[in-house]
C-alpha cells in the first residue's frame, strides 16, 4: 500500500488589504489546528508576486485576540460592555431615529472610509441619502486624493488617479515624482522606477527629505514644505524660456494657454529659488532632464497635494505636462498615486458630500434623476451637497448631533486632532462599525464588529482605475457581520420598505445595482462583472458595455471635456496659509513609515509591524538638534498654534534644517495631528496637513 501526502489546501486569489496598489496575493488555509492563513505569491501585473511587510503579515489581524467579535454598548456606568446584535442595532436605530425627529435629518452625519469596498461605499451613500435623508456624509479620502481629483476634473474633465497602467512608468523617458516616498508607502511599486532607470529613463524626486525613494533618483529637489506650487511654476517658466513648449500640441489639444503662460512667466528662476530653496542650476537640470526625454510623466502624492493650495499645485504640474506635450499620448501624462486601498473607487460611488454613483454631481438634475430611478425614490427627495470631511467633523456636537462611522479613525487621522476628538465627545450619539477597537471606537456609544478583507468578497478600484475582485478566503468569526448586513438591518429598523431588495447583503447583488447606477456616468462600470474581473485580472473603467474592452489608457484621442481639449488653469504662487515667524520658526511636515499604515489602527496590532515601527518620532537636522540641545533618542516637543506632540528625536542630515518630520500613525502624546493645520483648500476642501509653522523644544522632564 502506498502512502500519499494530503493535497495542499486550495489557494484563494485575492488582494492585499492596504494601499492603492492592491497587490495580488493568494491565501491558503495553513496546516495546523489554528486554521490560520498563509500568504502565497501571486503573479499580478501591479506587483508581480512581490509584497511588502504589511501585505505579507496581513493575516495576523484575523486573529480573534486582535479584533472585535461582539457588539459593544456603553452602559450607564460609562464603560463599553458586550451586547448582542439585536440590542445594539435596536439602540442605534432608536437613537439615530430620535435625533432625526428632534433635530432634522441633517443632524445625523455619516463618515466613511477609503478602504471600504465599492459595494460598501455605494450602499453607505445610498443609506445616508435615502434612509437617513441626510446631506451630511463624507469620508476620509477627502484627506488623501481630493486635491488631485479636483485638478483632474478642472483640466481633463475626468478624475482617475493614473490615466495609464502602472507598468507604463518603466517605459517612459523621465518621471518627476513629487511628494511621494513610495519606497516606504508602496514598496512593490519601486520596481517600476528601478526598471525605468534600467531602461535608460531618468527619475527626478521632489521631497524636502532625502528619503529611500530620493536615494533612487537621478536628481533630488528638496523644496521647503508648502512651496511645491512655486516649484512647478518655476519649472514651466524655464521650459517655456528654453524653447520646450510643444506649440503644436498646445494649439491642437488644449485651451487656456495664453492666460496660464502669462501667469507662469511671473515666476522666474531666481524668485523660485528664494521661495523654494531649490538652487537655480537644479531647476535647469530638472527641466533639461524632463524635456530632453522623448516622453515623460509627472506623478504626485500627498506631499504635493495636502496643502491649502493643493488643487492649484496639481494644476501647475498638469500645466507643465500639457505645455511640454507630455499628456494625451502613450507613455506620457500626469498621474496621482492614490493612497488608500479603495481611494479611487471610494470617491466614485457616492460617499462624498457632493457626489452620486458613477462620479455624478449631486447638483446635476439629470444625474439625480438617473440615480433616483435606480434607487426607486423621488429625485426631489435626495438631499443636496453637504459638508466636506473636516467641516463635518468640526460641526459635531453642534448642528450634527449623531454620527455613524464606517472604516475610519478620525481621532488619529484628522487634522487638529485634539479639537476633532473634543467634537466627537460632544456628540449626543456615536456608532462605529470597525474591525478593531480603534481610538474612535473607544469614544462610541455603540461599536459594531464587522468583517474584514479575507472574510468578505467585494470589488475595489486601484490607483490605475483597474476594478479588482477581493475574494473571501475564510468565514468570519461567530458574532461578526458584514457592513452590508449592518446597513440592511439598520434600514429595516429605520422603516425602509422592501429592505432586502433595496439593501441586499450579497455583494454581487450590490455590484449589479452599482453598475446600473454608474451607467452613463464618468466612472461607468456598467460593462464590468465579477466574472469579467476574474477572467481578465481586473477591468479598467470606463467600461460602458459588456463587450467593451475597458480603458487602460485615457485621453489618447480626446480629453473628457465638452470640446475634447485639456484645459490649462491660470495659477500663481501664494504663500502658505501659515508662515514661520519668530515664535514658530520651523515647518512641520508629516507622512507614513514602511511598517505602519494610515492611523495605525490595524498595523499597530500586528506584532511584526509594531516591532519594526513601535512608536512616533521627530526627525530633525543636526543643526536644529544642536540649537535646541537634544541628542538622538531624547524626547522633543513640537508645538504649533493648535497643540503639541512629543516623541523621541531622530537626528538626520537627510532633512532640511528648517523642517521637521513626524509620522502620523500613533495616538497619545505623539499624535502628530495634534499639531497640523485644518486650513482648507478652497476647491477640494483638503486640509493643509503637509506644512505648518511650529517650534521644536526639549521635552519637559515629565514628558
Amino acid at each position: 500500500m502506498s502512502l500519499h501526502a494530503a493535497a495542499p489546501a486550495p489557494v484563494t486569489p485575492t488582494h492585499c488589504p492596504y494601499c492603492s496598489l492592491q497587490c495580488g496575493m493568494g491565501l491558503r488555509v495553513a496546516d495546523g489546528a489554528d486554521g490560520g492563513l498563509d500568504v502565497v505569491a501571486r503573479d499580478f501585473p501591479v506587483n508581480r508576486g512581490a509584497l511588502c511587510g504589511k501585505g505579507s503579515t496581513a493575516p495576523a489581524l484575523l486573529a480573534r485576540a486582535l479584533r472585535l467579535t461582539r457588539p459593544l454598548v456603553r452602559r450607564a456606568h460609562g464603560g463599553l460592555e458586550p451586547a448582542d446584535w439585536d440590542e445594539a442595532l435596536a439602540l442605534v436605530a432608536e437613537r439615530l431615529g430620535s435625533v432625526r425627529r428632534e433635530h432634522g435629518a441633517d443632524a445625523v452625519g455619516v463618515f466613511g472610509g477609503g478602504g471600504l469596498t465599492n459595494e460598501k461605499a455605494y450602499a453607505l451613500g445610498k443609506f445616508a441619502r435615502t434612509v437617513l435623508g441626510t446631506s451630511q456624509i463624507d469620508y476620509n479620502g477627502r484627506f488623501c486624493m481630493s486635491s488631485a481629483a479636483a485638478a483632474h476634473q478642472r483640466a481633463f474633465g475626468l478624475d482617475r488617479g493614473l490615466p495609464f497602467p502602472l507598468a507604463d512608468v518603466a517605459r517612459t523617458g523621465c518621471v518627476i515624482l513629487a511628494g511621494s516616498n513610495l519606497a516606504e508607502t508602496m514598496p512593490p511599486a519601486l520596481r517600476h522606477l528601478r526598471e525605468l532607470r534600467a531602461n535608460g529613463g531618468r527619475l527626478i524626486v521632489v521631497d524636502p527629505r532625502r528619503t529611500r525613494t530620493a536615494e533612487e533618483a537621478d536628481l533630488h529637489l528638496a523644496p521647503r514644505p508648502g512651496t511645491d506650487l512655486a516649484l512647478a511654476l518655476g519649472l514651466l517658466h524655464l521650459a517655456v524660456a528654453r524653447g520646450h513648449a510643444d506649440e503644436a500640441f498646445i494649439r491642437e489639444r488644449t485651451t487656456g494657454w495664453e492666460a496660464a503662460r502669462a501667469a507662469v512667466m511671473a515666476h522666474w528662476p531666481e524668485l523660485v529659488e528664494r521661495i523654494t530653496g531649490v538652487p537655480v542650476p537644479q531647476l535647469r537640470a530638472a527641466v533639461e532632464m524632463f524635456c530632453g526625454a522623448p516622453d515623460g510623466m509627472v506623478l504626485t502624492a500627498r506631499g504635493s497635494e495636502q496643502h491649502a493650495s493643493g488643487t492649484d499645485t496639481v494644476g501647475a504640474w498638469i500645466n507643465f505636462c500639457l505645455a511640454t506635450g507630455r499628456a494625451g499620448r502613450p507613455l506620457s501624462g500626469y498621474g496621482c498615486l492614490t493612497g488608500q486601498g479603495n481611494g479611487q473607487g471610494g470617491r466614485e460611488h457616492g460617499q462624498k458630500a457632493d457626489q452620486l454613483p458613477g462620479y455624478r454631481k449631486l447638483t446635476d438634475p439629470a444625474a439625480r434623476a438617473h440615480v433616483a430611478g435606480v434607487w426607486g425614490v423621488d429625485a426631489d427627495a435626495l438631499p443636496g451637497p453637504g459638508r466636506s470631511a473636516y467641516e463635518l467633523l468640526d460641526a459635531l456636537g453642534g448642528e450634527v448631533r449623531a454620527l455613524l462611522v464606517m472604516g475610519s479613525n478620525p481621532v488619529v487621522s484628522a487634522p487638529r486632532a485634539a479639537h476633532v476628538e473634543s467634537r466627537i465627545r460632544a456628540l449626543d450619539f456615536l456608532v462605529v462599525a470597525d474591525v478593531v477597537r480603534s481610538e474612535t471606537a473607544e469614544l462610541a456609544d455603540v461599536v459594531l464588529p464587522v468583517t474584514q478583507w479575507a472574510e468578505e468578497t467585494g470589488t475595489l478600484t486601484n490607483l490605475e482605475g483597474r476594478v479588482l475582485l477581493r475574494r473571501a478566503a475564510v468565514p468570519p468569526p461567530a458574532g461578526v457581520r458584514s457592513d452590508l448586513a449592518v446597513l440592511n438591518s439598520l434600514a429595516e429598523r429605520l422603516g425602509c420598505e422592501a429592505t432586502a431588495k433595496k439593501f441586499p447583503v450579497d455583494p454581487e447583488e450590490v455590484f449589479a445595482e452599482l453598475r446600473l447606477a454608474s451607467a452613463g456616468g464618468a466612472a461607468d462600470y456598467s460593462g464590468i462583472s465579477y466574472a469579467r474581473i476574474e477572467a481578465e485580472d481586473g477591468v479598467f473603467w470606463p467600461c460602458p458595455a459588456e463587450g467593451h474592452p475597458g480603458t487602460p489608457r485615457l485621453f489618447l484621442d480626446r480629453f473628457a471635456t465638452a470640446d475634447g481639449r485639456a484645459r490649462f488653469v491660470e495659477v500663481g504662487h501664494r504663500a502658505p496659509q501659515e508662515e514661520t515667524d519668530a515664535e514658530y520658526p520651523v515647518v512641520l511636515t508629516t507622512g507614513r513609515v514602511l511598517a505602519q499604515y494610515q492611523s495605525g489602527a490595524q498595523t499597530r496590532r500586528v506584532p511584526a509591524l509594531d516591532a519594526a515601527a513601535p512608536g512616533p518620532y521627530v526627525e530633525l537636522h543636526p543643526r536644529l538638534a544642536a540649537r535646541i540641545g537634544v541628542a538622538e533618542g531624547e524626547a522633543v516637543t513640537v508645538v504649533s498654534r493648535r497643540g503639541r506632540a512629543t516623541a523621541p528625536a531622530r537626528v538626520s542630515a537627510a532633512i532640511r534644517s528648517d523642517t521637521v518630520f513626524m509620522p502620523f500613525h500613533w495616538p497619545g502624546e505623539g499624535r502628530a495631528n495634534n499639531v497640523t493645520n485644518p486650513v482648507l483648500d478652497p476647491v477640494s476642501k483638503m486640509p493643509g496637513f503637509k506644512a505648518c509653522a511650529v517650534r521644536v523644544e526639549r521635552a519637559a522632564p515629565d514628558g
